[in-house]
């Protein structure tokens, strides 16, 4: 019994000092030590981005019907971190980071959250557009919200309606200049029973949550004779029957225009008329958090975004511009949980990202 025992401990430590050799044969050995490291690394990257992912379900109270669903907004969040990196590469003065859109694709933001309409010849926007004399008494800082012309950042929903919460918001800043009382205007009434299409581009039509674009919105309020409040005709994120009611309309647009393109005329009728309605590409958007956006690329001629200027300021650092350089105040339609409590600053003087390519405003009566 004494030589069984013995003959199985002898057994034990051979085995074990072939593994030791067998192990310091694979560490000796980079080439396995560095396949052995990038396996590590990328199980250890995959489970911090699941404890990222799984931090920004419980955050913004996302639900997925199957575990399949799980993993393939994972697979989709992982890619935004990767984007999100690229996009604080390329603009450093902005913070880029989990959003409440990181599970969704490009393509699939894009759809559900922007919807402005352009059509082929927006640069007509330069065309025969009311002018504002500029002024070298500017003051160097502006923000309409500070003088109550602006109401509380609203959400989208998943509906191309970027087009109608930029209207009504030029709507409201423009009729609260006038009378001094600031309306909260309905968004659904455009989405449900605005039609109108551009009289250049036939096909640049208002549809709902499949888009639209604000100067069609303007046209749809002066013949439909008016716009209700949204405690009369409230927000779905959908486009249903047009319910629009003459008799509940406060507010009419009475004219409208076009602002040329240069940013001094631009910041003149913003000082002169309130917020006015402006198109961008949003396509660093998705990942921003906050700071001043100024992207050393951003494609000017892809406007795919209605927004809302309401301000400028002359001093957000910009490491790409070296220094300090001024900036517009942009209100969007992604509810406050999104960028700085709702709204975007970004790079003034550069036609970033074409934010002075199509700009406009209207003129407002009470009814």
């Amino acid at each position: 019994m004494k030589t069984s025992s013995t003959a199985v401990v002898a057994l034990i430590f051979l085995i074990a000092c072939a593994f030791t050799a067998a192990a310091t044969r694979v560490f000796e050995d980079p080439r396995i030590v560095q396949v052995t490291d990038k396996k590590n690394n990328n199980l250890n990257r995959l489970l911090g981005t699941e404890k990222q992912f799984q931090i920004f379900v419980q955050k913004y109270g996302k639900e997925y019907k199957s575990r399949g669903e799980y993993l393939h907004r994972l697979s989709i969040f992982a890619k935004n971190m990767a984007r999100a990196a690229e996009h604080q590469a390329l603009d450093p003065s902005a913070v880029h980071g989990v959003t409440p859109f990181s599970d969704l694709s490009e393509s699939e933001f894009e759809v559900q959250f922007t919807g402005l309409k352009t059509g082929k010849k927006y640069s007509a926007f330069r065309l025969a557009s009311r002018q504002a004399a500029p002024s070298s008494s500017f003051p160097e800082n502006f923000d309409w919200r500070e003088k109550g012309a602006v109401t509380g950042v609203k959400f989208q929903g998943t509906c191309g309606s970027c087009w109608a919460f930029s209207t009504t918001g030029v709507i409201e800043g423009a009729h609260f200049i006038s009378t001094g009382k600031l309306l909260n205007l309905s968004e659904q009434q455009l989405v449900d029973c605005d039609n109108t299409c551009d009289e250049e581009e036939k096909d640049a039509c208002n549809k709902g949550c499949d888009g639209g674009l604000m100067t069609n919105a303007y046209k749809y309020v002066m013949e439909a004779g008016g716009l209700e409040e949204e405690s009369s005709y409230p927000y779905t994120a959908s486009r249903g029957a047009c319910k629009f009611n003459p008799e509940r309309a406060v507010v009419k647009v009475v004219n409208f225009t076009k602002i040329p393109l240069e940013e001094g005329q631009i910041k003149a009728n913003l000082l002169e008329h309130g917020p006015l309605a402006v198109g961008l590409n949003a396509a660093f958007m998705q990942t921003y958090i906050g700071g001043v956006s100024c992207p050393l690329i951003c494609p000017k001629k892809y406007i795919n975004h209605g927004v809302l200027l309401v301000g400028y300021g002359a001093k957000g650092f910009s490491l790409l511009r070296l220094g300090k350089k001024p900036y517009w105040v942009i209100k969007n339609s992604w509810g406050a949980q999104w960028g700085e409590n709702g709204f975007y600053r970004l790079c003034r003087g550069y036609n970033m990202c074409g934010v002075d390519n199509m700009v406009s405003l209207a003129l407002t009566a009470t009814i």
